[in-house]
């Protein structure tokens, strides 16, 4: 797992790595994990630094120290006239190197002038400590950087975006490549912000993760590694029911699609027995598209049998997903809940399931749940209305803190809180934007809910997987990505283990 630090929480992790390394240290090291990104970008060129008045200026300038007279190295910084010690080190040892040091700019025209046959610019302007709005002083050069069509290397945080909340000033940079000192900020992946900070790379600076472990405690988020440790793994004399059984509630005459995505995701996912139930009416298209997964019916009848028969085919079964393309009806939604009721099996619940479930949540509590609204949903869903900008992150820990439920707020920011820790999803793409998505992800959940993982485990793991196929599915098909593509590429997503380095892409 990633750690993903507010700002309060990565001072806190500063200060107490200082005492131990000393700021010149850390000061240092950061200026080499740049330098070394720098270096991947470009072998060689003209590189031109805008650097602010605090550490954050000094990590640009620690950057250029480090590159040999193969660049051009220009920095222009603003005054500071009480540096820390490292900022002073870094200075210092930027003008032994051979760096031009001139006054940061403070007009348009001249901050444009500035980055003139510029190979590569670093944002260095800001760091987290950075408060909305911009200072005005500081506006010209944020103006020229987000407008240049240069390279621009944000370090640590775009200069413009709020580190904790993921705020955009109206001037906010926007970044070709960020590359996060130590640990991730949430800024970085909440929306506005994460379409403002490019690649996503981390470099570390001497902070040991123990360190960063001990202060973190509001966000975290998976990387491949943590993925892969958490994916359930089929033993060796696994049976078909072993390898995860899933019951699949869905479908109906209007909408048998979102049934089969539904299906199809879970069977992809690794399940090795998909049921799926669904409405007399509808079954018959569903196994005319279903091959592998058994179509049994939900007879007509009252609420309370079918809720019954249901109960009893669950008898082999590991986890019950409910609700894609499912009616609105009222007899269906007295269905669900004498089910939920009774049932003690692992639940995801989505779409209609959402929409019987909303006003009757107590029935879930104590139970191994996970919602999965989109944004409409869960403004029904929460009984508190439409999610405003910016307050999603907010809303949801109100929600979840109030419910005890597991819940996974779609969007390009996906955000799953089990009530300790908002886990943020990195993998989302604009291609995962088409109808059926969200099903082909509920069957996903419901596998690894019957392959035995906790809730909330199950529901980042898929998330970050169904990112990843949405992914792959972009880079084989520009445009055109339907929801029934994501199931067929999943195993292909899978990524590999890589080893650990000092300066690695994140996203």
């Amino acid at each position: 797992m990633i750690e993903v630090l507010a700002p309060a929480e990565m001072r806190a992790a500063d200060r107490d790595a200082c005492e131990h390394l000393g700021d010149v240290t850390l000061m240092r090291e950061a200026g080499r994990r740049i330098a070394e990104l720098i270096r991947v970008r470009h072998p060689s060129g003209r590189i031109v630094a805008f650097a602010g008045p605090g550490n954050n200026g000094g990590d640009a300038l620690a950057a250029l120290a480090e590159l040999d007279a193969s660049y051009e190295r220009r920095a222009f910084v603003a005054a500071n006239d009480a540096p820390s010690a490292a900022r002073a080190d870094a200075i210092s040892r930027a003008r032994a190197a051979g760096v031009s040091i001139e006054p940061l700019p403070e007009y348009d025209d001249d901050a444009r002038a500035k980055l003139a046959g510029a190979s590569c610019v670093l944002d260095g302007l800001f760091g987290t400590g950075a408060r909305l709005p911009l200072d005005a002083a500081y506006r010209a050069a944020a103006r020229a950087l987000d407008r240049s069509k240069l390279d621009v290397i944000a370090i640590d945080i775009p200069s413009g975006i709020d580190a904790g909340s993921g705020a955009v000033d109206t001037d906010a940079v926007r970044a070709s490549v960020t590359l996060a000192l130590a640990a991730l900020k949430p800024g970085l992946l909440l929306q506005p912000a994460r379409e403002r900070a490019g690649e996503l790379w981390i470099g570390e600076i001497g902070i040991d993760d123990a360190t960063l472990r001990a202060h973190a405690g509001s966000f975290a988020a998976l990387d491949d590694d943590a993925f892969l440790r958490l994916l359930p793994k089929r033993a060796i004399d696994a049976d078909k029911r072993a390898a995860g059984a899933p019951l699949i509630i869905a479908g109906s005459t209007q909408f048998p699609g979102a049934a089969i995505l539904c299906a199809r995701g879970a069977a992809r996912a690794g399940a090795g027995y998909v049921t799926v139930a669904t409405p007399m009416a509808a079954a018959a298209t569903l196994r005319s598209q279903l091959v592998e997964q058994v179509v049994v019916t939900m007879l007509d009848g009252t609420a309370e049998g079918c809720a019954d028969d249901l109960l009893d085919v669950t008898r082999r079964c590991g986890s019950v997903a409910i609700g894609p393309g499912l009616g609105l009806d009222e007899r269906t939604g007295h269905m669900i809940r004498t089910f939920i009721e009774r049932s003690d099996l692992p639940l995801v619940l989505d779409a209609s399931a959402l929409f019987h479930i909303g006003k009757h949540l107590d029935l879930l509590r104590g139970k191994r749940c996970v919602l999965t609204p989109h944004a409409g949903e869960f403004a029904r869903l929460s009984g508190k209305g439409t999610v405003g900008a910016g307050e999603r992150v907010a809303r949801l820990r109100e929600f979840v803190a109030r419910t005890g439920i597991v819940t996974l707020l779609k969007g390009s920011d996906t955000l799953i809180d089990d009530g300790t820790i908002v886990h943020v999803n990195a993998t989302g793409s604009p291609a995962l934007a088409t109808a059926g998505t969200g099903d082909v992800l509920t069957g996903m959940i419901a596998t690894l809910l019957a392959q035995g993982l906790a809730p909330i485990d199950a529901a980042r793991a898929a998330a970050y997987w169904h990112g990843l196929a949405g992914r792959a599915c972009a880079a084989q098909r520009r445009v055109g990505v339907v929801a029934g593509d994501l199931p067929e590429m999943l195993a292909a997503a899978l990524p590999e283990r890589a080893p650990r380095t000092a300066l690695r892409r994140y996203a």
